[in-house]
């Protein structure tokens, strides 16, 4: 079976995430870079790192890399690669282009000279002039950084976060790649209590409780490799069949509590239809309400940022509130993403670890409060 180079791309500071993802999946000749995490696949590894990988953006093969300064160099390089043993002759590929720090800066011409050079490379395999595209879709990156050309395909379709279960969001939903992220940067495990006292839509309990379970994050929607006919059903139905049956018997319990009993309503119904409602409690509860008799868990949450300038002094109000509630769990680890610079100085305590991430566009801060392991039994 023919090999690739795939990429799992992720988002800045996920990189050691996606590759223990990678990992933990049984690959180990591993290349990790900025945004990108590099290996080698076959056809059945595309299925497999779609289906599995829960902090990626994306799974891409990667057609070639080469230098290019001039758009003569830019289009014979491209037309070299054998983009006729992957594109079929009635294959959409739309052509996406990004330029960074780079000679050939028009993004649209270089997309234009990529496009054009694959049509003349399947003009060669195929024996016409002219083709339709109305058949699988094959969708084409031409990324220059530092006038190295990457030419990728993307095999995902809709990015990875796009699990399936969230058809309804509140207004400021984590994306669940890095709420998944968050729960793995954790010392949470399934013998201990969670909570997320700041759980809008129930992203984070949800993902989590698909972690707990070994959900596979891609059982429930589609990728456009699907369509290929280098990668056939009967591995698409292999892959599924697998993850169905890793799927893990285990019992224990997730609380999410929300002042908001609209978005409680958001949460039950994504958590439902990720399959996982029977171990996530939700509650409406007003943060200065909260307490727990629990002596170990974990606490992870996304609480507001207050980027409105008339927000911020209400939400370090509540991260104040937080470091009052928070200081008799000091069995507990807690870990808030905010991107809140002085977050620290408003909880009254310095984190243990800071992990800078992005959400969405936003820079933020991973604040990681360590408790101790509970006791053995």
């Amino acid at each position: 079976m023919k090999e690739w180079d795939l990429i799992a791309t992720a988002t800045f500071g996920l990189e050691a995430v996606v590759a223990r993802e990678l990992r933990n999946l049984g690959y180990d000749d591993l290349k990790v870079e900025n945004s990108r995490v590099i290996f080698k696949g076959t056809a059945a590894d595309v299925c497999r790192t779609n289906l599995w990988l829960r902090s990626a953006d994306r799974v891409l093969i990667r057609m070639g890399e080469f230098k290019a300064l001039t758009f003569e160099e830019l289009f014979e390089k491209t037309k070299a690669l054998p983009w006729d043993e992957l594109l079929p002759q009635n294959a959409e590929f739309p052509v996406k282009g990004k330029s960074v720090k780079s000679k050939l800066f028009s993004v649209s011409d270089c997309q234009a000279i990529v496009k054009k050079a694959i049509v003349e490379k399947l003009k060669q395999k195929y024996k016409r002039s002219w083709f339709e595209e109305n058949g699988p879709r094959y969708v084409l990156e031409v990324g220059i950084l530092k006038d190295v050309v990457t030419l990728t395909v993307d095999t995902s379709g809709v990015g990875l976060h796009k699990r399936g279960y969230r058809q309804l969001a509140s207004q400021a939903p984590l994306k669940e790649t890095l709420a998944s992220a968050l729960v793995s940067l954790s010392y949470w495990n399934t013998d201990r209590l969670l909570i997320d006292p700041f759980c809008g839509s129930g992203t984070i309990p949800i993902e989590a409780a698909m972690i707990g379970l070994n959900i596979a994050p891609g059982l429930n929607r589609q990728f456009d490799a699907e369509r290929w006919p280098q990668i056939p059903a009967k591995l698409w139905e292999q892959a599924r069949m697998e993850a169905r049956e890793m799927r893990k018997n285990v019992e224990f319990r997730i609380l999410g509590y929300d002042i908001d009993g609209r978005v409680l309503k958001i949460a039950r119904h994504n958590a439902q239809l990720a399959g996982v409602e029977e171990y996530i409690d939700f509650h409406k509860l007003p943060f200065s309400q909260f307490s727990t008799k629990k002596k170990y868990g974990c606490i992870i949450c996304n609480p507001p940022y207050g980027e409105r300038l008339g927000e911020r002094k209400e939400v370090q109000d509540l991260y104040r509130q937080m470091g009052q509630k928070f200081r008799d769990l000091d069995t507990w680890s807690i870990y808030v993403l905010t991107a809140d610079e002085e977050f620290e100085r408003h909880f009254g305590r310095k984190a243990d670890k800071k992990r800078k991430l992005y959400n969405g566009r936003i820079k933020v801060d991973y604040y990681q409060y360590y408790g101790p392991r509970p006791p053995q039994e």
